[in-house]
């Protein structure tokens, strides 16, 4: 049952499926996750350690950098298969989800280290008009 509750509350969260379908693709450094949900990194780290716990990620650290993917088929376990597949078949026709696909294949066309550069300069001049 802790199984069920832990991938329920994953799910929960719009932001945690837009993830999890992004991931459906290819394994993600966290820089991109970052970039396509344009979230802040502690709240993207929240989600993936959610998503990590309910066993419908896994993580590797690469240098400075940390990817995500989704667990190899061979190693998922039943109800993490049967969760995969119901959400991208629900929502693979999903306006966002749409939308997050064309956002990621730019994001994709930039290094990590290009996306990390310019979100530090975007929160610089954000800064300095005052927002916050």
């Amino acid at each position: 049952m802790d199984e069920i509750i832990s991938i329920a509350k994953a799910l929960s969260d719009s932001n945690r499926v837009r993830t999890l379908l992004a991931l459906c693709k290819q394994e993600l450094c966290v820089c991109r996750i970052i970039e396509l949900l344009d979230l802040a990194p502690s709240t993207v780290s929240k989600h993936m350690a959610v998503l990590k716990n309910a066993g419908l990620v896994e993580s590797r650290k690469e240098e400075k950098w940390i990817y995500y993917k989704l667990p190899e088929p061979a190693k998922r376990n039943k109800n993490v298969q049967s969760v995969l597949e119901w959400i991208t078949g629900s929502l693979s026709t999903d306006p966002r989800i749409r939308q997050d696909s064309k956002n990621l294949m730019k994001i994709l066309s930039q290094s990590p280290e290009t996306i990390c550069k310019n979100r530090v300069e975007r929160k610089r001049q954000k800064k300095k008009r005052g927002i916050n």
